[in-house]
This record gives C-alpha cells, structure tokens and sequence, in this order.
C-alpha cells in the first residue's frame, strides 16, 4: 500500500530489507512509537511491509501519525480534525494522507 509507505517515510521509520522479498523495502516501527503484534509478518519484530502496516485499519497506528503531524503545526489542521470527529478512521487516514502530500510538496518546494 502506497500510501503506507508515504506514511512510514513522514514518520522517519528506518527501512530495513524484507525477509520474505529483499528486494523489497521494509520499515523499521519501533515499540517506541507504537505497539503492536506482528506474529504473522515474517519480517523481525517491528519491522513491516507497507502492505502489512495497519496506518489505514488500527487507530494505534494512526494516531502517533497525527500526534507527530500536531508538532509540525502550530494550528490544528482542520481536515484532520474534521476527519476525527466522524469517528471513522478510513476519513482521517485520507486527511492524514493528504496532509502530508502536502507537506511533502512544500518541503520539496523550499
């Protein structure tokens, strides 16, 4: 999933070689930032495929995303918050997303 991988960049994840496929790039999440269970990924612990990564699915992966977006910003971003007060996660990832297309864009315009 691409748009995984645009997030596990955003967040500075190291990428590490996957083990199922070393021509494919893996990343490296960290108990640090945040918590899960990859007992099923064939890669080390922490590290996963972008299609493995849970950014689209879990809020215990989204949220440290948005936690690092607010110490970007000095304002709220208002399609972030708008996303998480529907409570539905498919429309804060897409926020999340688009917001750092955005910030990726400006960073390469600087």
């Amino acid at each position: 999933m691409e748009e995984n991988k645009l997030i596990a960049e955003f967040m500075g994840f190291p990428k590490q070689q996957d083990a199922v496929d070393d021509r494919t790039i893996a990343y490296y999440v960290g108990e640090s930032i945040l918590w899960t269970d990859n007992t099923d990924n064939e890669n080390e612990y922490d590290v996963f495929h972008p299609d493995d990564m849970q950014f689209h699915t879990s809020w215990d992966w989204l949220m440290p995303v948005i936690e690092e977006i607010d110490h970007l910003q000095f304002e709220p971003i208002e399609s972030i918050e708008k996303a998480l007060f529907t409570r539905s996660i498919r429309d804060t990832h897409k926020a999340v997303v688009e917001f750092i297309k955005q910030h990726n864009d400006e960073q390469n315009k600087a």
